[in-house]
């Protein structure tokens, strides 16, 4: 069986069991419209405040593209934008954040983001340098009593639907050093992947973006098609 059958059977079988719910309609970056009601499947890019959590903007269309053409998945043109307040953020199985500093959540979206982690949702946290301080006091509270750790390289999120041998791929050097994906379980479930040191949005962009080697790009897409995929299958 190809991977997108298989890909396609494994999340059939998620939705019956109850994965959580696909958007029904959304709005894109800048206003746009996202996609109709009967598009299947996208993912929810977090707006927090201070900070740019709308970097990479071609970066989430060519994921989502890539998902589609190579696993057979029925995804949406473009991400939708949540804040983690919104009450439309239940029905997104996948909830991406990124940015290159600041982040600071208020008291309510600290609650409304447990409410959806701990109810069956999954969030991408990707770091795009220099967010990681903020961005792991503000995960200590949403989770003071789950600690944020390390996953070997060969935690299922690295072959979810391509297998990486290696783990998280490195797209682009900053200051050095081998890329590390953290998480957070709760009740046994991983609930948040965070990607370090890896900047995998940036693989994502559009080519002429930042110039990265084809294969470098393809394994970056690999990484978030196998976290999207986790994230509707766990």
């Amino acid at each position: 069986m190809k991977p997108g059958a298989r890909t396609a059977a494994a999340l059939a079988a998620a939705l019956a069991l109850g994965a959580p719910a696909v958007p029904a309609a959304a709005q894109g970056l800048g206003g746009r419209a996202n996609t109709p009601p009967d598009t299947e499947l996208t993912v929810a890019r977090l707006r927090y405040a201070p900070g740019d959590w709308y970097g990479n903007p071609s970066s989430l269309p060519n994921l989502l593209a890539f998902v589609r053409e190579e696993l057979a998945l029925p995804t949406a043109d473009r991400e939708a934008v949540v804040t983690a307040t919104d009450p439309e953020l239940g029905r997104y199985p996948l909830l991406y954040l990124t940015g290159h500093g600041e982040i600071r959540l208020t008291e309510a979206e600290v609650r409304a983001l447990r409410a959806y982690l701990t109810n069956g949702g999954f969030l991408h946290a990707d770091d795009n340098f220099g967010i990681d301080s903020t961005l792991r006091r503000e995960i200590g509270r949403v989770f003071p009593d789950e600690p944020l750790v390390e996953l070997p390289a060969d935690h299922p999120i690295y072959r979810a639907a391509f297998p990486l041998a290696s783990g998280l791929p490195k797209v682009h050097e900053h200051t050095g050093g081998p890329p590390r994906g953290y998480g957070v379980y709760h009740d046994g479930r991983l609930v948040l992947f965070y990607s370090f040191n890896s900047d995998l949005g940036d693989g994502w962009e559009d080519a002429d973006v930042h110039g990265d080697p084809p294969a470098v790009r393809r394994a970056a897409l690999q990484m978030g098609a196998n976290v999207f995929v986790y994230a509707l299958t766990h």
